[in-house]
């Protein structure tokens, strides 16, 4: 069996690559091709181009680019026509994934489609479901309350879990011997930024998050900073560092990555799947997040919900306090950040948010990338409904 995954994040490529091990573990001999990153490649997957030419978010991010995604779209939908795979997996991007799977289906309309992460018809824009129930037949949630919403467009939907539930995560061993690595003291304040894994993210927000850590460093003058990255803008997380009197530690390796997590007290994190993680290892949180101009005010007019937070979503409360749009300034991210650090009430709502957010994603159960298998190995045995 062969099936065509195309990723465009390195979120989307964290869960092809769990979604490609589940697949592997129920069908020994499948084969992969498509467009990933390094996990879905240390899978096995072949990419057609570097996935870092997808990673844009916003509308005035992608008009730049538009000529040649367009090509890359054309270039995609082709090659999946020609490899004739049993079905398309496109994950999360859905402004390039649900065009492709269109430009395939309309040369092979009896392509079997598949989408994992629906899309967030509950933030905003809800006529998206319908218009992508005609590409895709199947969806894989990672939400628990977005598979009716998916039903109700017309496609089948099964929830798989979120993979950072079943996802490892440092021990307090791990923790004091990073810190110890490091020459960090056990009671320094050790604080996690995450400005984002996409080029227009850690452009539009490294700044104001350099800023506001340095305010709230001339506050507490013992903290110490960890910047884990990617490499698409690894480059762009060291020109961040550059006039910081303590230089902040820049994580590239996964391993240390999952140390420095456990031993961090706080975080300033862009909104995205990032917030998961921390809930996952506990680390307290402060969002930030904004975009271009025209694409803020375009989605400000859109949004439906009063918060973007995944962790306040899926716990169902507002303890993890975020900045958006022109909201999103080194002075108030600071002063979050402060109060969060100081006050013991606010950590214990956010620590109560955290784990019952962990137990709603499917937290002791089976490991999501094998739940998401075998829905797709399910979905693709059935007759197709439309």
């Amino acid at each position: 069996m062969k099936f065509f995954l195309i990723a465009g994040e390195a979120s989307g490529d964290q869960l092809g690559a769990a979604l490609m091990a589940g697949l592997k573990e129920l069908l020994p001999e499948v084969q992969f091709t498509g467009i990933g990153g390094p996990l879905m490649q240390a899978e096995g997957l072949e990419s057609l181009f570097p996935m870092d030419e997808l990673s844009l978010m916003g509308i005035w991010e992608v008009l730049p680019k538009y000529r040649h995604l367009k090509q890359r779209i054309a270039e995609t939908a082709s090659q999946i026509v020609a490899q004739s795979p049993d079905a398309l997996i496109t994950i999360d991007s859905p402004d390039f994934c649900l065009r492709v799977a269109r430009g395939a289906r309309e040369a092979r309309p009896d392509l079997r489609t598949i989408h994992y992460v629906a899309p967030s018809v509950w933030a905003w824009r809800p006529g998206r479901a319908d218009k992508m129930a005609q590409v895709i037949d199947h969806v894989l949630a990672i939400l628990p309350f977005e598979p009716p919403l998916m039903r109700a467009a017309g496609m089948t939907c099964d929830f798989v879990g979120h993979p950072i539930a079943a996802a490892p995560v440092a021990g307090p061993e791990e923790a004091a011997a990073f810190r110890q690595r490091h020459g960090i003291a056990s009671d320094a304040p050790l604080v996690l930024c995450l400005p984002g894994s996409r080029k227009s993210e850690v452009g539009r927000l490294g700044a104001r998050f350099d800023e506001a850590l340095m305010r709230l460093r001339d506050r507490i003058p013992e903290m110490r900073v960890i910047l884990p990255t990617v490499p698409g803008v690894s480059h762009m997380i060291h020109d961040m560092t550059r006039r910081w009197p303590t230089e902040p530690i820049v994580i590239e390796d996964r391993g240390e990555k999952r140390a420095g997590f456990a031993a961090a007290d706080l975080a300033l994190a862009a909104s995205g799947t990032v917030s998961l993680e921390l809930a996952a290892n506990r680390v307290p949180m402060v969002i930030g997040y904004d975009m271009a101009v025209l694409s803020r005010w375009i989605i400000g007019m859109m949004i439906r919900t009063d918060t973007v937070t995944l962790v306040n979503l899926v716990s169902e409360t507002r303890a993890v306090p975020e900045y958006l749009g022109r909201d999103c300034q080194p002075g108030p991210l600071a002063e979050a950040l402060q109060k969060v650090l100081e006050d013991s009430e606010a950590r214990r709502a956010q620590y109560a948010a955290m784990d019952l957010t962990m137990e709603r994603l499917g937290k002791g159960g089976e490991a999501p990338g094998l739940r998401a298998a075998r829905s797709v190995l399910q979905a693709i045995r059935e007759p197709r409904s439309r």
